[in-house]
């Protein structure tokens, strides 16, 4: 059997001649398609493969009667309809390592031409000045470097600038310690500090809701004064007007950007104007050994998907077999009701994680569960980017350890679930549930104590002492802000002792009524969950 394969973006002869050598693979090479001519050519393929310059959107991929795989030479899939294509049931594939080394490169040399002021002293030279004195710079030699977002491209910009001497500072808030102490690298779980300590700031983090301008005029008036940032990663991670006019004012000393908010930029964008920001088109990925790296990872990945039926790096697939899955079904959201609950209720730098499957569930495939776990676990920091195949692969990467145990017996329900949750501090919580027929998810411990709670909508937990009023004053301060209580449990070893306290209730419960709950003399903690995302 041939699969009919379609390259319509510039591809690395090394990835090419992959898919030349697999007899099963029928290639066709057309660059530079337009939209209407693609939404014409792409019928009958079996595959396309791309990298950033087409666009595949729900009107191209709808006529795409025929296609199984999309394969994407490089790590984003922004120019990829995903969730359209998921719909169609096409399987997205990226090349999400083939480029760390050049973005991580490309972030340093830039760090250094903005330290060195090499292109504004260049430009001096072409235009035949000899200008010693406007091109004073500073020494990276005891400066300090704050890295926000410490995945694979942080850890090897921190790897390199130890070795200038620098002070490295990251912020993640789900990063692991233990890798960041043998890098020599100062962890935090707080932006300010990074904000007050840093003499450079470079952004190695997804681009998000939470995230998009998290480099804004607030932010800006909490660095220290002549700091310089560097945007190699996504645009829209900086607020580029607050930005330029933080420079122009005097307080941000410079900048160098590779990725920008609207691209390309506009004509009136105010970067033209400030010679003390550099500026490249986008090209992190733009070596000859990254490219290579993508293409080939990619043309693998879609051989082997194509021919073998073995799926990597899909950012929207999961395979399950209907004979497992129609045993685990029940399950799946439990798990993921676990994994959300946890990440609300300990926040902080994960190192393990223990999944306990007692009763049926011990007689069961639990891959699937656990995945769903640790999906829904480190989703609020990941976003996106983490998914039922990727999923174990960001854990380890993260640092945190994933261990499964299975005990027949169980006391008090025929299947129980336990998650526990420890981390590099050595602290740690356990949450455990089951299910009663197909939806009806229950939460039925936590850490110690047996409670019974709804795992929906909103919902309140209070670590507290057990005493007498304490559940009264909670109704309280959540009446005055017409808050209403559906449901309550509470769990206790014995009267006086530490007690849970979970409250359902019908709104969101803000930070400044979390604050006010926080002052109460029997709070020990106090967290609230959102279970509609």
């Amino acid at each position: 059997m041939s699969y009919k394969v379609l390259v319509t973006d510039s591809l690395s002869e090394k990835g090419l001649a992959i898919l030349r050598s697999c007899e099963e693979i029928e290639l066709d090479l057309s660059l530079g398609l337009s939209p209407e001519d693609l939404t014409e050519k792409i019928k009958g393929y079996d595959a396309i493969l791309i990298r950033s310059g087409t666009k595949l959107t729900e009107a191209i991929l709808s006529s795409a009667d025929n296609l199984k795989v999309i394969g994407r030479a490089g790590v984003g899939v922004d120019n990829v309809d995903v969730d359209f294509a998921s719909y169609k049931g096409i399987i997205v594939m990226n090349a999400p390592s083939g480029n760390t080394l050049s973005t991580a490169e490309l972030t340093i040399s830039m760090l250094l031409a903005l330290a060195r002021k090499i292109p504004q002293a260049n430009a001096s030279m072409k235009a035949k000045k000899w200008d010693r004195k406007g091109f004073v710079g500073v020494e990276l030699f005891g400066k300090t470097l704050g890295i926000v977002g410490f995945g694979r491209i942080g850890r090897e910009v921190a790897q390199r600038m130890k070795s200038f001497g620098m002070k490295v500072l990251a912020y993640d808030p789900y990063a692991s310690l233990n890798i960041a102490n043998s890098l020599g690298v100062s962890l935090t779980t707080d932006l300010n500090d990074i904000y007050a300590e840093s003499d450079f700031i470079t952004l190695h983090t997804p681009l998000t809701k939470e995230t998009k301008h998290l480099i804004d005029k607030e932010s800006l008036s909490k660095m220290k004064k002549n700091v310089a940032i560097i945007n190699c990663a996504r645009g829209g991670l900086v607020d580029e007007e607050a930005l330029a006019d933080s420079i122009k004012s005097g307080h941000v000393t410079g900048a160098a950007f590779d990725a920008y908010s609207s691209e390309p930029l506009q004509a009136d964008h105010p970067f033209y104007d400030l010679d003390s920001v550099i500026m490249t088109p986008h090209v992190g990925a733009s070596t000859k050994e990254a490219q290579e790296n993508v293409a080939i990872d990619v043309a693998n990945q879609l051989v082997d998907m194509l021919v073998s039926k073995k799926i990597k790096n899909a950012v929207n697939y999961v395979q399950v077999a209907p004979e497992v899955f129609e045993k685990i079904e029940p399950f799946m959201g439990l798990a993921t009701c676990l994994g959300t609950f946890l990440s609300y209720l300990k926040k902080g730098c994960y190192s393990h994680l223990k999944l306990s499957f007692f009763g049926e569930l011990a007689e069961l495939d639990v891959s699937c569960l656990t995945t769903n776990v640790i999906k829904s676990l480190l989703k609020p920091i990941l976003h996106d980017s983490i998914n039922d195949v990727n999923a174990h692969w960001m854990a380890k990467d993260r640092g945190l350890a994933v261990e499964t145990e299975k005990k027949a017996h169980s006391e008090s329900f025929s299947a129980l679930m336990r998650v526990t949750l420890c981390c590099d501090d050595g602290s740690e919580i356990s949450v455990a549930g089951t299910t009663f027929g197909k939806n009806n998810i229950r939460i039925v411990r936590i850490d110690e104590h047996h409670v019974d709670v709804e795992p929906n909508g909103y919902v309140l937990v209070c670590k507290n002492i057990d005493k007498p009023g304490f559940v009264g004053r909670i109704g309280t301060i959540l009446g005055e802000n017409d808050i209403n209580i559906a449901n309550m449990t509470l769990g206790r070893k014995e009267k006086g002792s530490h007690a849970v306290t979970v409250f359902n209730v019908d709104e969101i419960v803000s930070q400044e009524i979390l604050e006010k709950i926080s002052s109460l003399d029997d709070i020990v903690q106090v967290s609230f969950v959102n279970f509609e995302g």
